[in-house]
């Protein structure tokens, strides 16, 4: 299985640092927070990891390189302006092959999810061994989290780990999913297209699987956001948190 990091952002709400410095590389606990993502990755076996990039990309790739001292190989994705999470997935489409791939966002701050449990969540087949058809498989799996502050309403329902856009309770998609590469095929390599209106299209049709994480999780929207996680763990409350 291959991976895919998102770092084309601009990081507004992180200014003045994402002048000068790319989000992803903004330092967590002395790690930036892409590092952990990718070492998290590797200690799951997932070594061919591809980034997107669009502003201070070149500080991204000057910074991780091939990868090879973190035990990966890193392949880029050059964005001339962040064409958006599917639009960055379709532009990436040469470098993800043809096998479902795990995406994650690069200013996310999760240390401790296990990157192992990706590998076998999108089923080809049932427990009989008996091929599902095409059009009734999930076409991707997503890691929901519980409601953050900022978003108590959440963005999807969850049965039996199917996701619906209008059951309750709801909860807050975490930015870690697993997708099949033809659920991209609409759209065209260069073109802007967010991710939210196609997952809400494929789970209007029950193609999309998901499941709560409940380690800890963390969306680094804002300088104070960044500045508690870098404070004395005494001051971080334990569980999901995200800034606005």
């Amino acid at each position: 299985m291959k991976a895919m990091i998102f770092a084309a952002g601009r990081g507004e709400r992180m200014r003045p640092l994402t002048d000068t410095c790319p989000k992803p590389l903004l330092k967590v606990r002395g790690r930036p927070l892409i590092v952990w993502h990718i070492l998290g990755l590797v200690r799951a076996g997932i070594t061919e990891i591809v980034i997107n990039h669009a502003h201070l990309g070149d500080q991204i790739e000057t910074t991780l390189g091939d990868g090879s001292k973190y035990g990966a190989r890193l392949l880029y994705s050059r964005e001339d302006t962040a064409l958006e999470t599917a639009g960055g997935i379709a532009h990436a489409r040469h470098l993800l092959g043809d096998e479902p791939f795990v995406a994650i966002s690069g200013d996310i701050y999760c240390p401790h999810f296990d990157f192992e449990q990706v590998k076998d969540v999108l089923h080809d087949e049932d427990m009989w061994g008996n091929p599902y058809p095409a059009d009734q498989r999930d076409i991707c799996w997503l890691y929901l989290v519980p409601n953050p502050d900022f978003h108590p309403e959440g963005d999807f329902g969850l049965s039996m780990y199917t996701l619906n856009n209008d059951g309750t309770p709801k909860f807050t998609f975490g930015n870690i999913g697993v997708y099949r590469p033809e659920m991209f095929d609409a759209i065209t390599p260069g073109d802007h297209a967010k991710l939210g209106p196609l997952l809400r299209a494929f789970i209007d049709k029950k193609l999309v699987g998901g499941e709560v994480y409940e380690g800890e999780w963390h969306n680094v929207g804002t300088v104070q956001q960044l500045e508690l996680l870098n404070a004395p763990r005494a001051a971080l409350a334990p569980g999901p948190r995200a800034a606005q």
